[in-house]
């Protein structure tokens, strides 16, 4: 395929973005705008999905995938072919960004229009409050384990039907606003903060992780390890189907920060580096992460008497207060590194693009942490089950939004994007964006929608875990097939400069 981007100005991170004389005011601010100069490297790529694969929610969410009855060998390459899926589709989604500079919601005003692109910036910007509030919840619960360890008299706070109010302890409450306070204070001193908060966040829980597997398995004993950890019976063919529902699961669960990607993927210097970083934090990294997964799991079986997947209440049964205080603290610290990332900066920029001259970068985010707490996120991710209905949901909604994004991007503009046409609603555009709205994105994104919700609620399990496919995949093939139907929807003369 052919790649033509009109020159774009593109800065170090964090830095403002470059507002041009023509842009309307009323579509951008200099968070929206393209970046002066382009500046993270392959390492704070890889970095950023050290994090996000790190975090206290990717080890619960794969550590639910053995409640579906696979063993552990099955998990494990559930777990590798699915991330190798999702190193794919960021990479599909980053391009557009990096080549012009712009945050997500910006790149989206290609395909929805520079009005109708609050449609995707707002439901991507809802999810993200959800999934905030369910990773602040995650990395609390890490400080709840720390207070009790050193105050035990504090369990009668910690225990929610002695003191608690709508399905919260007392003691869960106070950890749960601390954490939304900690990681406000990060977020609200600017990118350049986050990135280097993130540099250090991945590696760190890497070493607490390498440790707590050693000591597990030298309690245990490697002969007293089994890996077939399933209490369920399945067939060849069973197994099979389920490991592909399983594949689904994890797709799902990077759903939000891949389609959001570009928020990051524009301070990238070149496409290569961006491609190198996701190699390095996806497949590779996430070989390590997933073999000790598997192998902590399953050695909790035979030191504790039973099967613990939440790496914080594995932590939380060690003998050594010092171990449980630091293991703690660093599964905390690599949880908010992610939130910060995936779901602070993403509805920060989506938020603003509603409104950028009244909804600053740092409003919106704020707006976000806000609407975290109301959600009460505890209640999301409560149990396998409820871990699994939650990630089927947030995917029905995602999906339909990647699925146009990369349809219009690839297949319809043919890579080929004019940056200043992004700002402006003037109607000689070289492009439709500045008619305002495409009818035809927004179409195609409901009727993806309502599909995937259906499956959802009306399906069985195993099918609403496809959810995000079926979601990306009806709205992808409607908008092609749609926009190529219509007369001058996307004219196949018209070309930009490079």
């Amino acid at each position: 395929m052919s790649e033509s981007v009109e020159a774009a100005p593109v800065a170090t991170s964090g830095t403002p973005g470059e507002i041009k004389a023509s842009y309307d005011a009323r579509l951008t601010n200099e968070d929206l705008a393209p970046l002066k100069n382009q500046n993270w490297k392959s390492y704070n790529f890889f970095a950023f999905w050290m994090s996000d694969v790190h975090s206290v929610g990717g080890y619960v969410t794969a550590g639910s995938l053995f409640a579906l009855g696979l063993a552990a060998w099955q998990v494990l390459v559930a777990l590798l072919i699915g991330i190798t899926i999702v190193y794919y589709l960021c990479n599909l989604v980053a391009k557009p960004s990096q080549a012009t500079g712009t945050p997500y919601p910006v790149i989206s005003r290609v395909s929805f229009g520079v009005l109708g692109a609050n449609v995707p910036a707002i439901i991507r910007g809802l999810i993200a409050v959800a999934w905030y509030g369910i990773q602040t919840y995650l990395a609390s619960h890490s400080l709840v384990i720390v207070a009790l360890k050193l105050w035990p008299g504090l369990a009668g706070l910690a225990d929610v039907q002695q003191s608690g109010f709508v399905g919260l302890s007392t003691l869960g409450w106070i950890a749960f606003l601390f954490m939304w306070v900690v990681q406000a204070a990060v977020f609200w001193k600017g990118m350049e903060a986050i990135r280097k908060f993130i540099d250090f966040c991945g590696p760190a829980v890497y070493v607490v992780m390498f440790l707590l597997a050693g000591y597990l398995v030298i309690e245990a004993g490697w002969s007293n390890i089994d890996l077939n950890l399933s209490e369920v019976n399945l067939s060849g063919w069973q197994s099979v189907g389920v490991m592909i529902t399983a594949i689904a699961l994890i797709v799902s669960y990077f759903s939000g920060p891949m389609l959001n990607y570009g928020d990051f993927a524009r301070y990238g210097r070149t496409f290569s580096d961006v491609k190198k970083g996701n190699f390095l934090g996806l497949p590779l990294n996430f070989i390590v992460f997933a073999l000790l997964v598997v192998i902590t799991a399953a050695a909790t079986l035979p030191v504790f008497g039973r099967l613990i997947t939440d790496p914080v209440e594995t932590v939380a049964q060690l003998d050594s207060t010092f171990a449980v205080v630091l293991g703690a603290l660093t599964f905390m610290i690599a949880t908010i590194g992610i939130n910060i990332v995936a779901n602070f900066v993403s509805p920060a920029f989506d938020f603003s693009n509603v409104n950028p001259q009244k909804i600053s970068w740092r409003m919106g985010g704020m707006i976000a942490a806000v609407g975290s707490v109301l959600i009460t996120p505890w209640n999301l991710y409560s149990s396998p089950d409820v871990i699994h209905y939650t990630l089927d949901t947030l995917g029905a909604f995602i999906g339909p939004l990647y699925g146009v994004l990369i349809a219009d991007y690839y297949l319809i503009k043919k890579q080929k994007v004019s940056v200043d046409d992004l700002y402006t609603l003037k109607a000689d555009g070289k492009y439709h964006y500045s008619k305002g709205y495409n009818p035809v994105a927004i179409a195609a994104t409901a009727v993806g929608a309502v599909i995937a919700m259906a499956v959802v609620l009306f399906g069985s399990s195993t099918a609403a875990a496809f959810s995000w496919f079926i979601g990306a995949g009806v709205a992808f093939v409607l908008h092609w097939v749609v926009s190529r139907m219509r007369s001058g929807s996307t004219p196949a003369e018209e070309t930009a400069t490079a």
